[in-house]
């Protein structure tokens, strides 16, 4: 499976340049990130995301669906990590999956996290864990899901934007020694249309 990079998209009128983007262009880093929409567990990738609980016990929508994927030896490896709190994350190996390493990282749910004005600090928190765990353990590529957009009612438009920025400030502060590759895997259609908005 062809996962396309921000060049090729581009290149195909799938992304549309913006006028006065948020960010300056920058040609290194586009050609680290890429956007797909398909099954994450389907993704032959050094590492995937998981949208986990804070019970790391598997749940619904893309949670159920990894550990499905992954078999009951993942679970029997969550059982012993003691949970994780929000805006944390904690990696497993990928058993069943075709990626070598599930990294589970546990979103805010939104309307709680509003009301505390920790939503955007929270959702953060997340892609930035998961980055440096992949990096810690000297992972080459990394596909997230759009955490928190599920049953934990975060806003898609808002989730893209938050992803974005912060992977973008994860390059541009140079903490990239093994990645080379950044993928945002969605599922449903209006997270894709998110991303689609908010890349450029």
């Amino acid at each position: 499976m062809t996962i396309p990079t921000l060049p090729l998209l581009y290149q195909r009128n799938i992304l549309q340049q913006h006028q006065n983007p948020v960010h300056p262009p920058n040609p290194s880093h586009n050609g680290k990130i890429a956007l797909i929409r398909t099954d994450i567990t389907k993704l032959h990738v050094d590492c995937i995301v998981n949208a986990a609980n804070e019970t790391l016990q598997g749940g619904g929508g893309v949670d159920g669906a990894i550990h499905h994927a992954a078999g009951p030896g993942m679970l029997e490896e969550c059982e012993m990590l003691d949970g994780c709190d929000t805006g944390d994350a904690k990696i497993t190996d990928g058993y069943n999956l075709p990626s070598k390493k599930v990294i589970h990282a546990v979103g805010p749910i939104y309307p709680w996290a509003r009301r505390y004005n920790m939503h955007e600090t929270l959702l953060r928190s997340c892609y930035r864990r998961s980055l440096e765990l992949a990096e810690e353990h000297e992972m080459r590529s990394i596909a997230f899901p759009a955490l928190s957009t599920g049953i934990y009612g975060y806003p898609s438009n808002e989730a893209a934007e938050v992803a974005i920025s912060e992977v973008r400030n994860f390059l541009d502060e140079g903490h990239m020694r093994y990645l080379n590759r950044i993928i945002f895997c969605n599922f449903m259609e209006k997270d894709e249309d998110a991303y689609h908005q908010a890349l450029p």
